[in-house]
């Protein structure tokens, strides 16, 4: 049995760094939508109403590869329509995304803190992939791999599409090292450098993540770099990449980081961001044997944790 074409290229481009979102017609025996408008009018009218469907196809808005798509189209399965969403207003971030390496592979920025790696929710043009393709000019650059959004550091994006394979196999197969410093208080009563191996759950719609009895699925070495006036500056090495892993195993140990705003007590959802109070989590160095050059390579990150000032 023969695989389905591969869809053909977008004819819009892209819009504030952000693909158009690409539908396919489908093709279902047990429904019948005369036009193209009352399948869309089926599929998104909940969503965003008849009325702004309407406005959509009066402005031009739904394109196929034949152009402009218009609401009294014959319905025609298995054709390809592309539109770009309606972006609700975002909250700039208002720090920097720093370009630590770029050559024809790879990009490595050092996101700062609240600034999401790709869109999510309502983060979507106030996200890293976003202001990356915009500011340089890389219409095609994708992540690798995610960093919360509240954590600040490296993460690596793919200039070319064919080539982000091979690097998601990298982080999927546990072949990069990561290093990452945080800031917590200090107390001298737990031995570091230490391992702390748990079983993490994260439910899909609950923010915080927690541990439970059972085999660990997560693992990570704490060490304590020093520490000074009821705080320590730590070195967390994860060897696995639950969510929230080394703020969970952090906070297990009575050593929640400094503005977590989820360990030990989640804060009001929803609130705004507070800019001048960044979790104190650095995602600080990546190194790795690069998959497509075979080269060594290492990373790490121009940043540093407002809550360890240099003296």
């Amino acid at each position: 049995m023969r695989g389905r074409a591969k869809p053909p290229s977008a004819p819009l481009p892209q819009r504030d760094g952000i693909d158009p979102v690409r539908l396919r017609l489908p093709e279902d025996p047990d429904a019948a939508w005369p036009t193209v408008r009352d399948h869309l009018l089926a599929r998104f009218a909940g969503a965003i109403g008849a009325r702004r469907v309407d406005a959509m196809f009066a402005e031009g808005r739904f394109v196929s590869v034949r152009g402009p798509v218009s609401a009294d189209e014959p319905y025609e399965a298995g054709r390809y329509i592309w539109f770009h969403r309606d972006f609700a207003p975002e909250d700039p971030v208002p720090f920097p995304v720093g370009v630590v390496h770029r050559d024809e592979h790879l990009v490595v920025a050092d996101k700062p803190h609240f600034l999401a790696t790709t869109p999510r929710g309502r983060h979507i043009t106030e996200t890293a992939v976003a202001r990356l393709r915009r500011e340089l000019e890389l219409p095609q650059l994708q992540p690798a791999h995610r960093l919360d959004r509240l954590t600040a550091g490296l993460v690596l994006f793919v200039v070319r599409p064919g080539e982000r394979g091979a690097y998601q196999t990298m982080f999927r197969d546990r072949l990069v090292r990561k290093e990452y410093e945080a800031v917590a208080p200090y107390d001298p009563a737990p031995a570091f450098p230490r391992t702390v191996r748990s079983r993490i759950v994260k439910e899909r719609g609950v923010i915080a993540a927690r541990e439970e009895p059972g085999e660990p699925n997560s693992e990570s070495r704490i060490e304590l770099l020093e520490h000074r006036e009821g705080l320590g500056r730590y070195r967390l090495l994860p060897a696995t990449g639950r969510t929230h892993q080394l703020r969970v195993h952090m906070n297990a140990l009575g050593l929640p980081l400094v503005h977590d705003p989820v360990y030990p007590v989640v804060e009001a959802e929803g609130a705004p961001d507070d800019f001048t109070r960044p979790l104190q989590l650095l995602a600080r160095a990546l190194e790795f044997a690069d998959p497509v050059t075979g080269e060594p390579r290492r990373f790490e990150s121009g940043l540093r944790l407002s809550a360890w000032p240099d003296r």
